[in-house]
Order: structure tokens, then sequence, then C-alpha cells
């Protein structure tokens, strides 16, 4: 089987992965890293992002997480405003229409439309001459 089209991995990515061998084979298991190399990654998850850095080095996801200032915790808190101003949009000068029909038979209406867009007369004229008809 072929992998599907990954890209290439950074080369820094891989000098620090080099690193990191070569300093996990020289120490007992579970031994904590030195802070150049976790400083290192650092730089590389802000550069590449945590997941691709903590899954191609095999460090810590959350831990990476945490030292890049990535966990809410660590992130300074928003001080709640002490006054917040609302403003209404901008009131639109309503026009005032009026319309006058009158059908042969003498019946008549008047519409009064107070609005920032005139009605539809047209429609309206139609709709009176159908009721009438």
């Amino acid at each position: 089987m072929s992998r599907k089209n990954t890209p290439p991995i950074p080369e820094a990515i891989v000098q620090l992965q080099r690193q990191l061998d070569q300093f996990r084979s020289t120490q007992p298991q579970r031994t904590k890293l030195p802070e150049s190399l976790w400083q290192a990654a650092v730089e590389l998850a802000r550069q590449h992002g945590i997941y691709p850095v903590a899954h191609r080095l095999r460090l810590d996801y959350m831990g990476l997480k945490k030292r890049l200032g990535g966990t809410p915790s660590l992130r300074p808190k928003a001080s709640k405003p002490s006054f917040v101003e609302l403003t209404a949009p901008h009131a639109v000068p309503l026009a005032e229409y009026a319309i006058d029909f009158e059908c042969p038979s003498g019946r008549k209406m008047r519409i009064q439309w107070r609005a920032s867009a005139p009605p539809d007369w047209v429609n309206l004229l139609r709709a009176w001459r159908e009721m009438e008809g």
C-alpha cells in the first residue's frame, strides 16, 4: 500500500528528533528532558503546530501545549469591562405616503403609509381592482 501524499517533514523537526533520540538513548527511561530541548520543541510548535511536532518527536501533547501557553490556566484572564456603551442604529427618517383609490361604482379607499420605502402602488391598485371585479 502507498501512503497518501504527506508533506515532507521540515528539516528542523528532523534535526530535533535526532537530538531527542540521542538524549533518550543515553538516559534511563522517564528522565526529564532538558529545558533546551523543550524550548526547541516549543519554537517548532509555534511554526508548525503542536500536534505535528509532538507526534513526530514523541512528546507529550499536553505538556508541549502548556509550555506553548495553550491552556486557559496559563493565559492572562481578561478583565471585566467597567463600562459598555450600547448605541442604537441610526434612525432612518420615515416618509409618509398617501394614496386615494376610487372605483367607478363610487367606492373609495385611502391608504396612508409611513415607512422608509414607498409601498408597491401598482400591486395595491391591481388588488383593489380585482376586489371590485
